[in-house]
């Protein structure tokens, strides 16, 4: 009765988001159709109390595919705290999603395609970069549509999982098929009010745009040790010019060398403060460079 994709929004959380898309893959069984529908809701008996369909296992409030997800998503819940999703709406699939090949093949936690513009992956928040380059060399300006990428969510009285994914659809059809458009989250419940972040400039981009934010996070985070990236961004947020000048000075003059050239070369004083914001966000989505 339910369908692969209902199963994928019956998570709550993002650890049993990445449970489910695991044992969709290597135990579709436990999902088969067949399963016997639960009774009615009553003081003595019921449904499963997660599908709220199927029938409860001897003893156990839960049938036997939500029993199985809610068990190996106890197991997830480390991972799912460093996991991305992306949703895809696309005029095609990726070739190398439809064939597991690529980066698809080890550097994602679960994928799901719904059909064949639709997507669904969940990977470590620093293979975003990655992976965003490999669209970008495979497909170039082909590839038209809206990714949205969010971070995963716990359980909560609004926003779990499975009702950001649905929001998450219900905002796709706000684009059209000219070119890839990305939208950012940096927390899944600003999915419910998306106009919020928008009129911020902090949510839409091209890809190439966004690539271009990952690099110069990448950059910023080598150069700068995180004490110094904290004692920045309260610079940055001083209301008074002359405070902000005074302490400027001080900052610069405890910085080595090359960090003071980035930050000169960036103009950073003169940046809008939702723009640095969007730069510290950006931070836990990329690695340092390896210099030799």
């Amino acid at each position: 009765m339910l369908s692969s994709f209902d199963w994928v929004r019956r998570s709550r959380t993002g650890a049993e988001l990445l449970a489910t898309l695991e044992y969709l893959k290597t135990r579709p069984d436990i999902f088969a159709a067949g399963q016997d529908i639960g009774p009615p809701q009553s003081a003595l008996d019921g449904p499963c109390q997660r599908c709220r369909v199927y029938a409860r296992l001897p003893k156990q409030n839960y049938c036997q595919a939500c029993q199985s997800i809610l068990t190996r998503a106890g197991r997830l819940g480390k991972r799912s705290y460093s996991a991305i999703v992306v949703w895809g709406f696309v005029n095609r699939l990726p070739r190398q999603l439809w064939a597991g090949e690529g980066f698809y093949e080890n550097h994602t936690w679960g994928d799901y395609v719904l059909d064949e513009h639709h997507f669904l992956l969940m990977m470590h928040r620093r293979e975003l970069k990655p992976w965003l380059q490999e669209l970008a060399i495979y497909h170039g300006s082909d590839l038209t549509g809206v990714l949205q990428v969010f971070p995963t969510s716990g359980v909560k009285f609004e926003g779990a999982m499975g009702d950001i994914l649905c929001r998450a659809a219900h905002q796709e059809t706000r684009f059209a098929m000219d070119r890839l458009h990305l939208r950012f989250f940096s927390a899944s419940h600003q999915l419910l009010h998306p106009h919020t972040r928008d009129h911020k400039g902090l949510l839409t981009f091209e890809i190439s745009d966004f690539l271009s934010l990952l690099e110069a996070a990448a950059v910023f985070r080598t150069l700068m040790r995180p004490e110094e990236q904290e004692s920045l961004y309260e610079l940055v947020s001083l209301e008074d010019p002359r405070e902000e000048q005074f302490y400027w000075g001080r900052f610069m003059g405890a910085l080595s060398q090359e960090t003071r050239d980035m930050l000169s070369a960036w103009r950073v004083r003169q940046w809008p403060k939702n723009r640095i914001k969007l730069l510290y966000e950006l931070i836990d989505y990329v690695g340092f460079y390896q210099t030799n």
